[in-house]
């Protein structure tokens, strides 16, 4: 990782290939999301409302995966001091955030059919929820810390901390009792029939290039603005 850790090589690797990232990544979660809704059959118990799937899983790894990238970019922070590494954790806050919204709000709409309730506190929504606000007391944390102009390892310790909810989120369907469905698919099987399955890979990786786009494209703007803010200094200063 410390072939990028001059910000110039960085960015000549970020800028061509945000564009791909963003253009392939749409590409291909219309794919999934148009032959979700519109291809697949209907599934036996669930009905119509199984459809959510395509967005709700997804963004349900995606927003755990978004604290995993800060937790593993405040430990470069912490350990190495890593120049872009705070960056790099405060760029994926931000769509990470957004992505557990979404899967909690999907979450809700499709447990009204099949719950017959748009909330309960079971485990795995409760532990999600847990995970959303932690991302906004991360945000609200680094901007407070960016205002004061120094850096600030609290903000990386808070990162890497937060990440114990991780495991939570992920083993709540056995540990405790839930409404929640336990773990449908795994790298050797899946219990959901291939005619309804199909389709989630596409939206899956389209859906997690869109996300890689976005956070280079908040790493660009982050480093720009830093780079602004530098040169504003000096002048100050002449």
């Amino acid at each position: 990782m410390h072939i990028f850790a001059n910000p110039a090589r960085f960015l000549s690797i970020a800028r061509p290939l945000t564009p791909w990232l963003g253009w392939i990544g749409a590409l291909l979660t219309a794919v999934g999301l148009g032959a979700g809704l519109f291809i697949t059959p209907p599934d036996y118990l669930q009905g119509e409302s199984v459809r959510i799937l395509y967005l709700h899983v997804p963004t349900a790894w995606l927003g755990m995966a978004g604290w995993s990238g800060i937790a593993v970019a405040s430990l470069m922070q912490l350990i190495w001091r890593h120049p872009l590494a705070a960056v790099a954790a405060r760029a994926v806050a931000v769509p990470g955030a957004l992505y557990t919204a979404i899967c909690l709000a999907t979450g809700s709409i499709w447990g009204r059919p099949t719950w017959g309730t748009w909330w309960e506190w079971d485990g795995r929504l409760t532990s999600m929820l847990i995970l959303l606000f932690l991302y906004i007391a991360f945000i609200a944390f680094a901007a407070a810390s960016d205002e004061q102009g120094k850096e600030n390892r609290a903000v990386a310790i808070f990162g890497v901390v937060g990440s114990a909810i991780l495991p939570v989120i992920h083993y709540s369907v056995e540990w405790w009792r839930t409404l929640h469905q336990g773990q449908s698919i795994s790298l050797t099987k899946s219990s959901i029939d291939g005619s309804i399955l199909w389709p989630l890979p596409f939206s899956l990786l389209g859906l997690t290039l869109i996300f890689a786009a976005v956070v280079l494209m908040r790493m660009r703007t982050m480093l720009a603005r830093q780079k602004v803010e530098a040169r504003m200094r000096r002048m100050a200063r002449a």
